[in-house]
């Protein structure tokens, strides 16, 4: 691409410049958090972008004490025009007096090796390199000079592709390094469009290289740059630069309340169980699952999971995953989910006493009267939990737990599903179909191996007769 140099200008038309370093220093300082003194690593292309931000931050590094390392990363794509990139910005950082990093990357054979776009391939290698920068000078800090319109086009691209609110937010003015997250990406230019980074170029008379390949309609960004924006300014208004991004601003801050309080949930701060999260966050949820286990976070997919608790469903890779009703996403092996144990056995109370051994847990059990006088309950052991046996009634049915099950324990004001109690005691997932369940004749579970006791059977002062309720544990048994 060739060199360009903008005309000379009268010291009229310089106010460009006065007012770029202005929002620049603002932005720095109170959007990016850029304090004085600081290091920073200038991320610089050749573009016109970068080459007024270097301008604008060696102007004000004095003032601030900041010290400048600019950054190039060849990527070896253009071939001498490539070169070119590079030649004009050491010497134009030579000029300036500033030390320069040159990286020189394989974008075509990483990208072949990753099976990334190219893009996507040289957007990795060149946050590598400026990450090495930033470690080797001791920086904590890169500037990279997208802006506003950069935003825009950033907004119908990611809105094309479906995406959340979070990638609607679009680029934030700090955030951390994709390479490394200790350092903090700076963007000054966020809010400026690319006609006054273009007006400044011009007032200043800042060389500056332009890529041919941005007037390519082959790519995907460069139509929606010279064909879709053009078109909606005209055919709406000028300001829609300004619009987008005051929109794209509302709706990152409330993607990341909802991305907080996901994070939240999963660490365990849990006032509420995953059902009754909203929507929103409940997606956040099983997005950032689905990340931390390398998984594309697809709508669709997310979806899937959220709302068919319990299903399983075939991810990326050919994974079989599923969301339990405690939101909490697993893999599941090919041999599936060990299947519900189908064993069933009854007791029938009349008899006043008796032994019972179920699936190899041994049961004995004793009904008896309770005397006259103060309720004293008897004193807990191990093994050992005692029943009103009249809430009970005459028949006792065990068995295992199966889908659906709901169970009330003492203290808690209503039932609650069998499975989120067994997440929340964290037994494990091959003991929970084979723990034995006693239930009522009416269905009423009121014990579980393990577990506290039902509020619906509990011993109180109106108490005429107890169940003592003993059993023990075998091997494979409850």
């Amino acid at each position: 691409m060739p060199e360009k140099r903008s005309d000379p200008v009268s010291n009229e038309r310089r106010s460009p410049l006065r007012k770029l370093l202005r929002d620049v220093s603002s932005a720095l300082s109170t959007r990016c958090g850029i304090g004085r003194g600081e290091k920073l690593i200038v991320a610089v292309s050749g573009g016109v972008d970068s080459m007024v931000m270097l301008h604008l931050l060696h102007q004000l590094r004095t003032v601030n004490q900041w010290r400048l390392v600019v950054a190039h990363v060849n990527h070896q794509l253009r071939g001498r025009s490539s070169e070119t990139d590079e030649r004009l910005v050491r010497k134009v950082a030579s000029a300036l007096g500033l030390p320069v990093a040159v990286g020189r990357v394989d974008v075509t054979r990483h990208a072949k090796r990753t099976g990334s776009s190219i893009e996507m391939a040289a957007r990795e290698l060149r946050h590598r390199f400026l990450a090495r920068v930033a470690r080797r000078h001791r920086a904590t800090a890169i500037a990279l000079a997208h802006h506003a319109d950069d935003q825009v086009e950033l907004f119908f691209l990611r809105l094309k592709r479906g995406s959340s609110g979070a990638g609607l937010g679009g680029m934030k003015w700090k955030s951390p390094s994709p390479s490394d997250p200790t350092l903090n990406l700076v963007r000054p230019f966020l809010g400026t469009r690319r006609a006054d980074i273009m007006a400044c170029a011009a007032a200043a008379k800042i060389p500056f290289r332009e890529d041919a390949s941005n007037a390519l309609l082959d790519h995907e960004r460069n139509r929606v740059r010279h064909r879709v924006i053009p078109a909606l300014r005209k055919e709406f208004a000028d300001d829609l630069t300004e619009s987008i991004v005051r929109s794209m601003d509302v709706v990152g801050e409330e993607a990341a309340f909802v991305g907080n309080a996901a994070e939240s949930w999963l660490r365990g701060d849990r006032i509420t169980n995953f059902a009754k999260l909203a929507a929103a966050v409940q997606r956040r949820v099983v997005e950032k699952q689905l990340l931390q286990n390398g998984l594309n976070p697809e709508f669709a997919l997310i979806e899937r999971l959220r709302l068919g608790a319990g299903d399983v469903i075939i991810g990326g890779r050919g994974l079989r995953l599923m969301l339990d009703s405690a939101g909490t996403l697993l893999q599941v092996p090919e041999r599936g989910i060990q299947p519900f144990a189908k064993g069933e056995a009854s007791i029938c109370l009349t008899g006043g006493s008796g032994d019972l051994e179920f699936d190899g847990c041994q049961i004995h059990w004793r009904v008896s009267t309770i005397g006259k006088g103060p309720f004293h309950p008897p004193q807990h052991r191990d093994g050992v939990e005692v029943f009103d046996a009249d809430r009970i009634g005459k028949t006792i049915h065990l068995r295992h737990w199966k889908a659906g099950d709901r169970f009330q324990p003492i203290g808690m004001p209503r039932a609650v599903k069998v499975q989120d109690l067994f997440v929340n005691e964290k037994i494990p997932r091959d003991q929970r179909r084979i723990l034995t369940i006693a239930a009522t004749e009416n269905g009423t579970i009121f014990w579980i191996d393990g577990l506290r006791i039902s509020e619906a059977a509990r011993l109180s002062t109106d108490s005429r007769r107890m169940l003592r309720w003993e059993w023990r544990r075998t091997e494979n048994g409850c």
